[in-house]
């Protein structure tokens, strides 16, 4: 019988891992429709058209390293037993999935700033590197919500 705390753990993986694959998903596609523009024009320009386009992908890694790290600290994973989850620890892991699966939404202002990373670069191959730091900058707020998220199951004992 699975107990309240851990059917509680479970619902904050999910949270973790549903919400940054939205925003995963979502910046993705930006950046991949500005992509398939620019390849239209000159089709040379996959290569940094790609990296571009991969960088909203992280907030979903993201999301799934904070899922798997509720499932394991809930014994679900590993075969271990973990801790006893009370319900009180259920709750803090929903407040920890929230935590990445919110931040994982900055992937889709990434994914903006991709596509328009793009378009210069297709224009003046030498801003490359200058358009990667405009991308990566909203990158910033989902490795802090990932890192709350460590921070919530550590404090808690969970893991």
């Amino acid at each position: 019988m699975i107990s309240e705390g851990v059917a509680l753990a479970t619902i904050g993986a999910g949270i973790a891992m549903g919400v940054s694959a939205i925003g995963a998903g979502l910046g993705v596609g930006i950046a991949g429709a500005a992509g398939a523009g620019v390849v239209s024009e000159d089709p040379k320009k996959f290569g940094p058209a790609l990296v571009y386009q991969a960088l909203p992908q992280t907030q979903g890694i993201y999301g799934f390293l904070a899922a798997v790290l509720i499932l394991l600290g809930a014994g679900l994973l590993g075969g271990g037993a973990g801790v006893e989850l009370t319900p009180e620890m259920g709750w803090l892991c929903i407040g920890a999935g929230i935590a990445t699966g919110l931040g994982g939404l900055t992937a889709i202002g990434q994914g903006i700033s991709a596509a328009a990373a793009m378009g210069a670069a297709a224009k003046r191959p030498e801003v490359f590197g200058q358009g990667m730091v405009f991308t990566v900058m909203a990158e910033t707020f989902a490795v802090f919500s990932l890192l709350i998220t460590i921070l919530i199951l550590v404090g808690a004992g969970i893991l």
